[in-house]
């Protein structure tokens, strides 16, 4: 790699080969908050040009993004956080996900931000909002449906079950599968592949495809924000975040 640098708990490498490789360093979780997505966001906004032409997003340690740490919530800061999951989608080169372990909750909507995942038959999806008594964010409202279209997305959002790697692929929720010890070798090499096009016209052929992605994202997560703060003050969003910290099924009574 020609380039290292970190930004807060995210290191940045750029290849000879335009690649580039943002890993979250947070294990073995890597749970997030608004500080790790601005990072990432500033991240993917200093790699915007045409020397890097794709990013693989990547995590250190047992999990890709277990989501948030409830227990350590940052209420306070929906809105910056929201607005950084918009920086994301706006980002210029194609972005590739190697997925590890689970992808939870936002974890899950950080994984579906990419154009491409790639994940190893132990990655665990879910969306499981509704085990917390709580609704879903990151703008899995538009990216779930979106990706496995609207029956899939709304089972995975009303059980909140846990898609392991080989049904994910089935559905779509990731795009290759690859043995855990190949898997980032798998995601640059693919990445290499998108690397060798016309860099002007994968970006023109992107922001075609994904059209005003960003402007969907910005719009549902301020829906999303809203209900979240409603349910956040709900007897079942503690009891779920109660039972969730101490593993055990949650008791709802739709308080």
């Amino acid at each position: 790699m020609n380039t290292v640098e970190q930004i807060g708990d995210i290191k940045i490498r750029l290849g000879s080969d335009h690649v580039a490789e943002v890993e979250l360093c947070r294990p073995p979780e890597n749970f997030f908050d608004s500080h790790l997505i601005e990072s990432i966001a500033e991240s993917f906004e200093r790699l915007d040009s045409l020397e890097c032409r794709a990013i693989v997003l990547c995590s250190e340690g047992k999990h890709f993004c277990a989501g948030a740490n409830l227990n350590r919530s940052e209420g306070d800061d929906t809105e910056r956080l929201y607005g950084a999951a918009v920086r994301l989608f706006s980002s210029g080169p194609p972005v590739l996900a190697a997925i590890q372990g689970a992808a939870v909750g936002g974890g899950l909507g950080l994984a579906l931000m990419p154009d491409f995942r790639i994940a190893a038959p132990e990655a665990r999806f879910s969306a499981n909002f509704s085990q917390l008594g709580f609704h879903q964010g990151f703008g899995l409202s538009v990216t779930l449906p979106r990706l496995v279209g609207p029956q899939i997305a709304q089972e995975m959002l009303y059980t909140g079950r846990r898609i392991p790697g080989e049904e994910a692929l089935h559905l779509g929720l990731c795009d290759r599968l690859a043995p855990k010890a190949m898997l980032r070798e798998e995601a640059f090499e693919f990445a290499r592949e998108i690397a060798r096009a016309a860099p002007l016209a994968i970006r023109s052929i992107r922001q075609t495809l994904r059209g005003e992605l960003a402007e969907e994202i910005r719009i549902a997560t301020a829906h999303e924000a809203t209900e979240q703060a409603r349910l956040q003050k709900t007897q079942d969003f503690r009891e779920g975040v109660r039972a969730m910290s101490e593993r055990r099924r949650p008791h709802f009574k739709g308080r």
